[in-house]
């Protein structure tokens, strides 16, 4: 039974929840705790590192994609703190975010001949501009990533993001647990699973589009003496599709900090 949902996005990047709706969401899923992981972001309304909000134990988390080698990694880092150094790379980070959005949008309205509801901001993602364009189009929101914002795609804009070695390195001073997200979503798993070698944890229960193979993440978890973590990285309202059991969670809460209860 799920209990925690560890993989959990808000308005502050591409989801469609505030923080203030995440404790109703998460009692109609029958789930104890969240982490909240917005991308790039540290949340302004979470002041320590787990709070408790209407009954729910909320975790101040992050979710920072790194360069490490031919692909982009996503870490999770888990009981965030506000230190100097992640604060100033969050803020390069959206500002960078503002002028690939505003490319992005540029480069949809000149194809399509529309003008989007949308304004580059702090926090913007490709999904606030792929329901844009369905908005306006005959794109479904599915259909914008696959032919016109997906990696490789006409409007695509890359994103300047840090190295793999300068991410864990901001994330393992600000956080007391940094893992590898989602790690069969990549093109290349067992080059994720590698770096998992500096890494505390891996996200192993993750809602996969079919059947998926979790033996290598398995294998990567006894090798690197890992903890598992897990959530349904909702972007939505429906959070506990997949996250942790009790005695998962209880692994997990043991490292992080409850001062903030």
């Amino acid at each position: 039974m799920t209990v925690a949902d560890l993989h959990v996005h808000t308005t502050q990047s591409d989801g469609t929840m505030t923080i203030e709706e995440i404790p109703a969401a998460a009692r109609a899923a029958g789930v104890d705790a969240v982490a909240i992981t917005d991308h790039d972001r540290l949340h302004p309304d979470l002041p320590a590192p787990v709070t408790v909000r209407d009954g729910i134990e909320v975790v101040h988390g992050i979710e920072l994609r790194v360069e490490a080698g031919d692909q982009r990694l996503d870490l999770l880092g888990y009981g965030a703190r506000r230190t100097e150094a992640l604060v100033d790379e969050c803020e390069r980070i959206q500002r960078d975010r503002v002028e690939r959005g505003a490319a992005i949008v540029d480069r949809v309205e000149t194809r399509l001949g529309v003008s989007l509801p949308v304004e580059p901001r702090p926090g913007l993602g490709r999904p606030h501009i792929a329901r844009a364009i369905a908005e306006v189009s005959d794109y479904s929101v599915q259909g914008a990533f696959d032919e016109l914002i997906g990696d490789d795609c006409p409007c695509y804009v890359a994103r300047d993001v840090p190295t793999f070695e300068r991410g864990r390195a901001l994330l393992a001073e600000a956080c007391n647990l940094v893992g590898l997200a989602h790690p069969l979503r990549y093109d290349d798993p067992s080059a994720a699973l590698a770096h998992c070698a500096t890494l505390d944890a891996v996200e192993r229960p993750y809602p996969y589009e079919g059947s998926v193979d979790l033996a290598p993440v398995e294998a990567a978890i006894d090798r690197y003496d890992l903890l598992a973590t897990g959530g349904s990285d909702a972007h939505g309202d429906r959070l506990g599709l997949a996250g942790l059991d009790s005695d998962e969670w209880a692994r997990v809460r043991s490292r992080l900090d409850l001062s903030g209860e």
